[in-house]
């Protein structure tokens, strides 16, 4: 039976996703489960796994479509088997690459086509012409095309970045944060990154091995809104903001609560290597209920974060830097390290986050009583 392949939608599900390529071309056998496509949505570029085995057919979408999550892109049939009749209303240009007349545009499976003379120009004025709306016959990308693209106020704002406005635009504004500032002292933690740092823990693995242990003592700082209600969630999924290209990704540690150190900074390492490489999937980035936001590698002190909705709260965390502190009742020198909470009032009250904020603390101070 026909299988579609669908323009997937993530927890934090805009109305359209952008499809950047094709791994594969119509016509072609496909596994279930190997890349199949590139889509840009959500502040991420993910990779789109086949949904199963057969041949790839009737693809409507091609690189450079912004396309509603939800819609159906291509099929996957068997051997001999038809897919289903596509919808009248169809737009002209959603037909199979096999219909498409030949023209002088250089044809590629994984971008979009273009014609020699304007991926000359776009090669001489530095414009990425994967994202460029052809204007031409089939929608080839034409000189002029170029040209506008080249002359945009906002050439470089990707996908991505404008995204990364438009939630965090929305959240700030719909969402009523509140902060607490914490000082720590971080002797401990040094400690504990000593001690397990040959096995490749970072400070940012031993935050999340940590937050997500006090989260199950306060399930409320680990809850979502609904829109109006609260929701408990049951597992403790954390997700970390990554630095990449035009942006930052919220790459998610599932069931961080249940998961021991060493596979914390395991998976840690793989989804920051494949979100640098453009190369997450859609379950890389969905289901967070918290978020870490860690900016010490970059000699920040403190900042303040902005929620990622549904998520009832984000926690910032500034660097490691030694400090004079009362110490006995005397000046001494000490690690001290700054975390800034913030959280939604519609989900917790001021108390509430202060109970969690205390426990993280004594967490952090004294790691492992903690991790055992």
């Amino acid at each position: 039976m026909a299988v579609s392949v669908v323009m997937p939608a993530l927890e934090m599900a805009q109305e359209t996703g952008k499809l950047l390529a094709w791994r594969k071309k119509e016509g072609d056998n496909v596994t279930k489960g190997e890349p199949l496509l590139e889509i840009e949505t959500d502040k991420v570029v993910l990779e789109v796994e086949a949904p199963a085995d057969g041949i790839l057919a009737a693809v409507t979408s091609f690189a450079g479509a912004d396309v509603p999550v939800g819609q159906t892109i291509a099929w996957i049939v068997a051997p001999g088997e038809h897919p289903p009749a596509r919808p009248t209303t169809a737009a002209p240009a959603a037909r199979a690459i096999t219909e498409a007349p030949r023209s002088s545009a250089a044809p590629s499976a994984d971008g979009p086509k273009i014609s020699p003379k304007a991926r000359r120009l776009a090669k001489e004025l530095g414009v990425d012409f994967s994202s460029v709306q052809g204007t031409g016959p089939d929608s080839v990308i034409t000189g002029d095309d170029v040209q506008r693209a080249a002359k945009s106020p906002q050439p470089g704002l990707s996908t991505i970045a404008r995204l990364m406005a438009e939630r965090t635009t929305q959240s700030w504004t719909t969402t009523p944060h509140f902060f607490l500032v914490r000082e720590i002292n971080a002797t401990g933690l040094v400690a504990a990154r000593e001690q397990f740092g040959a096995g490749g823990v970072t400070y940012t693995d031993l935050l999340i091995a940590l937050v997500a242990r006090v989260l199950a003592k306060h399930p409320k700082m680990n809850a979502s809104w609904t829109g109006d209600a609260i929701r408990l969630n049951p597992d403790v999924n954390i997700s970390i903001a990554i630095a990449v290209k035009d942006g930052v990704v919220g790459a998610v540690i599932q069931n961080a609560g249940a998961s021991g150190l060493g596979e914390i900074a395991q998976r840690r390492r793989d989804l920051t290597d494949r979100a640098r490489a453009g190369r997450l999937h859609p379950p890389d980035v969905s289901g967070a209920t918290f978020t870490i936001s860690n900016l010490g590698m970059f000699n920040i002190d403190a900042f303040s974060a902005i929620i990622t909705p549904p998520q009832a709260a984000v926690l910032a965390v500034g660097r490691i830097a030694d400090r004079v502190v009362p110490v006995d009742g005397q000046p001494g020198i000490r690690p001290m390290m700054t975390i800034t909470l913030s959280s939604d009032h519609r989900v917790v009250d001021g108390a509430q986050a202060a109970a969690f904020l205390n426990d993280l603390a004594g967490a952090l101070e004294a790691p492992q009583t903690w991790l055992g």
